[in-house]
């Protein structure tokens, strides 16, 4: 991420409320074989094992997950392949999560995965980015099918990993109280709802920054976002189609069989909202 402007000496003075959101690029992820791979839950753990711990070897990762080498080191280059991960230089691993820790796999008894041709042990860490996926009125059949299982192994690991937290934490002072959650409703708009997911992210990317600018006694801090429209009761439902059928009525005045395709463009169709995955380390 890149750096916060200003002198030195004076970085990092700005609270995170006063600084400029970080923008990262933006990446759909619309190849239907990247979505596959990344719907592997064995994938989607050792990738969130990255994100929350820095990098890591594969030895580290089998022990951390209860794994082999030989499964962590197929799964890091499968997620490569498309760009999830990548290899970092061990001297910057060091400075990292990972560092300090013995190498070789318990299970196995077999030493770290070394990188062809080098005496080096291969580390690995998550890519960051603004990774989002197709909106789903833009998705196949199979593709949905995909996603699907991507969000129930994910959904399901947050779920479990918060729960776990409260349960089993042995924290105390400040942290103890840290597991902040809301549940509400607003009523909005699609293109309402675009706006405020967008500014949701643009908070987030507000309070992300550079190691060197975090300060002493933070803590890496799972931030999720979820909102989906409510059922619509019969009522609802009625008074929907209704207005559409008025609507498709005044569209074909006078234009013959072409009302029935332009009432069913919605603006709101034209412009599609994305869902998006949070890959980012903080």
């Amino acid at each position: 991420m890149a750096q916060e402007p200003g002198p030195p000496g004076i970085r990092g003075a700005e609270t995170p409320a006063e600084r400029a959101p970080a923008t990262p690029a933006l990446v759909e992820l619309s190849d239907l074989a990247a979505l596959k791979a990344l719907a592997q839950p064995r994938r989607q753990r050792v990738l969130q094992h990255l994100t929350l711990h820095g990098p890591a070897t594969s030895a580290t990762l089998a022990r951390a997950l209860g794994l082999n080498t030989g499964s962590t080191s197929y799964h890091l280059r499968e997620l490569a392949r498309y760009g999830f991960v990548e290899e970092t230089g061990a001297e910057t691993a060091t400075t990292g999560a990972g560092a300090g820790v013995a190498e070789g796999d318990a299970a196995t008894g077999t030493g770290a995965e070394r990188a062809p041709g080098h005496g080096r042990e291969r580390w690995w860490r998550a890519v960051p980015g603004d990774r989002r996926f197709p909106p789903r009125s833009r998705q196949s059949a199979e593709m949905r099918h995909v996603m699907d299982e991507l969000n129930h192994h994910a959904y399901a690991a947050d779920l479990e990993l918060f729960e776990q937290l409260q349960r089993d934490s042995a924290e105390t002072g400040p942290w103890a109280d840290a597991f902040p959650y809301s549940r509400g409703t607003i009523r909005l708009t699609p293109p309402e709802l675009r706006v405020f997911f967008e500014e949701y992210i643009a908070l987030l990317n507000r309070y992300k920054r550079a190691e060197a600018e975090t300060p002493a006694g933070a803590r890496t801090v799972l931030t999720r976002f979820l909102a989906f429209p409510a059922p619509l009761i019969d009522a609802d439902a009625d008074a929907d189609a209704d207005a559409e059928s008025d609507a498709e009525s005044d569209a074909g005045a006078g234009v013959g069989g072409a009302g029935r395709e332009v009432a069913l463009a919605h603006p709101v169709d034209a412009a599609p909202g994305h869902n998006r995955k949070e890959t980012e380390p903080s």
